[in-house]
């Protein structure tokens, strides 16, 4: 009977093929950037305000998916962008309190708008180019 060899795989952090510091935060441009009670807590806890006020001046209900998402506000590149979003360094202005959304994210190895972000500024000869998804 054939014996079974067991072959360990070491586990390894997948390399990330993106930068993050490069990018225009197109990812807080979504336009449903959903939070739970954890995340509306973490954010309570950062303003110093109750769970309810918080929850009242950072969120809002969407109706149609059922979810509690982050407030936009207008932004000059994408339409709307989270409330969070600092307009002119485009990063994160609550980055030690963001929503468990936002940690994942992109949820594994790659970014797609990234992609196409360092696709059209080296056609365009532009590193600082910010390329858009609409028209």
């Amino acid at each position: 009977m054939p014996s079974k060899r067991i072959i360990p795989i070491a586990s390894r952090p997948a390399r990330l093929s993106y930068s993050c510091d490069k990018c225009p935060s197109y990812c807080c441009t979504y336009p449903l950037i959903e939070v739970g009670k954890r995340d509306i807590a973490r954010l309570a806890k950062h303003f110093g305000l109750s769970y309810e006020r918080a929850e009242e001046r950072f969120t809002k209900f969407d109706q149609e998916e059922k979810v509690r998402a982050l407030r936009h506000r207008k932004d000059e590149h994408f339409g709307t962008a989270c409330q969070f979003l600092d307009q002119e360094t485009r990063r994160c202005t609550i980055y030690e309190a963001r929503p468990g959304a936002c940690r994942t994210y992109p949820n594994g190895p790659t970014c797609g708008y990234y992609e196409f972000l360092k696709f059209e500024r080296e056609q365009q000869g532009d590193e600082d180019f910010i390329a858009t998804t609409t028209a």
